[in-house]
C-alpha cells in the first residue's frame, strides 16, 4: 500500500475515534515510521489497540497537558492520559529545548501510554546534535531474577548520539524479544523462535500465546533483570507513574489508563570538549571499524547503521500489510 494513502487512512480512522487532527497526524506518522524501520510489531498491527482504548475512554482525546518547569534544565509533564506518541514528543522536545539553553535537559513524563519505539524520540534529539537517553516502563512481561512471576516490563534502554553522519542509536528491550513481536505473532498465527520465553509452567515455548501468558526471558540473565528493574525505577518510581507490575497491559487490561512514565535526558556534547566531540567520535567509530573482522562478517556496524539502511530501502517501497490487519482497518474505518 502507498505510504501517503496509508497515512491518510490511519489519520482518518483516529479522527473518527475522537483524536484531534494534530494528535492523529502525530500518531499515524509514528505508526508508519515503525513499518519503515521493519519494526512491524510497533506499527499498524497496534492501531486497533489504540482505537479500543480510545473508545473505552482510557486514552484522553482532549487532554489538558501540563508542563512544569522546575528550573532551566528540568521539567515535569503531566500528560493527562493522552496517547503516548503525543506525550513523548512533547517530552523529548522540551528536553531538547532545555539542553539547548543550559547544556542538559531532564524531563519526566507521567500519565502517558505506550509510545512506540524509543528510537523515534532519540532521533529527534540527535538531529539537534544532542546526546540522549530515553527510558520508559511497560506492563508485566519479565519475571525478576529468582522469581517465576512476570513483574517488570520489557523496559527498553535507548541511547543516541550524533556522529556527523548516520546517527548512533542503540534501542533495545531488556528482554530477548520485545512484547510487540509476540503480540503480532499471536495475531497472525506465527511461531516464535525457541529460547525467548517460558510458558506458565516455566517450560520453554515457541507458541506466542503461551509466551504472553508466561514470562519472557531477559537479555544476559540476571543482568537483564537488573536493567529492567533500573528502568522501572527511573520511568515509574521517579516520575510518579505506575511501577512494580502495576502498569496496565494496553491489549488486555481495560480497567483504567496505563499511567506509563517516561524519562528523557538530553546532553549538549559541546559542554565539555566543545566542537572537539565530533572529531573524537569519528575517531572512535573509525578505530572500531578497522578491527579485524570475525568469521562471516564483511563489516562492523555501529548501532543505527543497519536500521538506517533498512529505512532508506523501505522509503522507496509500498508497505505490505497482512490481510488480517487490513480487515481490522476496514472495520475500524467503518465504525465510529
Amino acid at each position: 500500500m502507498k505510504k501517503k494513502f496509508l497515512l491518510k487512512k490511519i489519520i482518518s480512522i483516529l479522527k473518527k475515534k475522537g483524536l484531534s487532527k494534530k494528535h492523529s497526524k502525530i500518531s499515524a506518522n509514528y505508526l508508519i515510521e515503525a513499518e519503515l524501520f521493519d519494526a512491524r510489531s510497533h506499527g499498524i498491527t497496534r492501531l486497533k489497540m489504540y482505537c479500543d482504548r480510545i473508545k473505552k475512554g482510557l486514552i484522553n482525546t482532549k487532554p489538558k497537558i501540563k508542563v512544569k518547569n522546575i528550573n532551566s534544565s528540568v521539567s515535569y509533564i503531566d500528560a493527562d492520559n493522552c496517547i503516548g506518541f503525543v506525550a513523548a514528543e512533547i517530552g523529548i522536545d522540551k528536553a531538547i529545548q532545555n539542553a539547548k539553553k543550559t547544556g542538559i535537559g531532564l524531563v519526566a513524563v507521567k500519565k502517558s501510554g505506550h509510545y512506540g519505539l524509543s528510537r523515534f524520540y532519540a532521533e529527534r534529539a540527535v538531529k539537534k546534535k544532542l546526546i540522549v537517553f530515553c527510558f520508559t516502563n511497560a506492563p508485566p512481561a519479565l519475571a525478576p531474577f529468582g522469581s517465576r512471576k512476570p513483574l517488570f516490563g520489557t523496559n527498553p534502554i535507548c541511547f543516541g548520539s550524533p556522529t556527523g553522519k548516520v546517527p548512533f542509536i542503540f534501542d533495545s528491550s531488556t528482554t530477548k524479544i520485545n512484547r510487540g513481536i509476540l503480540r503480532r505473532a499471536d495475531k497472525l498465527g506465527l511461531k516464535i523462535p525457541s529460547g525467548l520465553a517460558l510458558n506458565k509452567k516455566g517450560l520453554p515455548t515457541t507458541i506466542a500465546r503461551e509466551a504472553l501468558l508466561g514470562t519472557q526471558l531477559p537479555i544476559a540473565g540476571f543482568k537483564g533483570s537488573g536493567l529492567a528493574w533500573m528502568i522501572d525505577i527511573l520511568s515509574g518510581v521517579l516520575t510518579g507513574s505506575s511501577h512494580s507490575g502495576k502498569t496496565k497491559d494496553p491489549f488486555d487490561d481495560f480497567s483504567g489508563p496505563q499511567n506509563i512514565g517516561h524519562l528523557f535526558i538530553t546532553i549538549n556534547p559541546n559542554i565539555f570538549s566543545g566542537n572537539n566531540f565530533f572529531k573524537e567520535i569519528r575517531k572512535n567509530i573509525k578505530r572500531v571499524k578497522k578491527l579485524p573482522k570475525a568469521k562471516g562478517f564483511s563489516s562492523i556496524l555501529y548501532p543505527g547503521e543497519r536500521k538506517n539502511k533498512i529505512y532508506k530501502k523501505n522509503m522507496n517501497k509500498d508497505i505490505s500489510i497482512p490481510r488480517k490487519i487490513l480487515k481490522e482497518m476496514e472495520v475500524l474505518d467503518a465504525n465510529k
